[in-house]
Order: structure tokens, then C-alpha cells, then sequence
């Protein structure tokens, strides 16, 4: 079975519990075919490269702005950037992603609507 990662995904659970929104919008990545990643993590945007084999996702070094901002979308940044520097297990359902890593940190990210411009 192959995984498709291609496209956009927003943030809906980050270990059992709702995100907090950033200034900006909702906290989303985006993966593209060439191996890039980039999004909005909470408060800052983030970018870097990813590789998926096997069902496990590894993304490269993690760039980042460096803004400081509210302490709830501070915090879901702080544990969702902590999660995607570790091996993850992927999977897909339907349109739901799921990221998990071996400490039991886990991520929930729904597709997100094409038509709606995410920042």
C-alpha cells in the first residue's frame, strides 16, 4: 500500500487534545512531491525536507521563524515541532493523517480544503 503524503494537512488533535490556533490560522504542513515540508506550527512558520519508506516519516532539519506569541499556540508549537524531530509511524485514513512516534506522541491532521488559502 502506498502512502500519500502530497498536499496539505491541519492540525485537528496533538496527543488526545485540540490545538490552539496561531495569529495566523489554523496549524498546518504541507508536503510537496519534491520532499519538502513547510507550514504554520502555531505562532511560526517551519520548513524543512521529509522521506517516507516503510510507513515511517523522517523529516530533515527544521527550520523556523523565530516569533514569540501566546502561550497556548506557543505550546502546541513547542510539542508539535518536538514530535516531527522524532521517527514516525504513518497512516492514513481516508482523509485523516496520523503521526506517531515511539514515545506514544501522536498527531492527528485532517486534509485540508483545497479551496481555502491557509497562510
Amino acid at each position: 500500500m502506498t502512502i500519500d503524503l502530497r498536499g496539505t494537512w491541519t492540525l485537528v488533535e496533538l496527543d488526545d487534545a485540540s490545538p490552539a490556533a496561531g495569529p495566523r490560522g489554523p496549524v498546518h504542513l504541507t508536503f510537496d512531491g519534491d520532499g519538502q515540508v513547510y507550514g504554520m506550527a502555531g505562532v511560526n512558520s517551519v520548513r524543512g525536507t521529509w522521506t517516507l519508506e516503510d510507513g515511517r516519516l523522517q523529516l530533515g532539519p527544521l527550520v523556523s521563524t523565530l516569533l514569540a506569541g501566546e502561550p497556548e499556540p506557543m505550546a502546541t508549537e513547542q510539542a508539535l515541532v518536538a514530535l516531527l524531530r522524532e521517527p514516525l509511524q504513518v497512516t492514513v485514513d481516508e482523509d485523516r493523517l496520523r503521526l506517531a512516534a515511539d514515545d506514544g506522541s501522536t498527531a492527528l491532521l485532517a486534509r485540508a480544503d483545497p479551496s481555502v488559502v491557509l497562510v
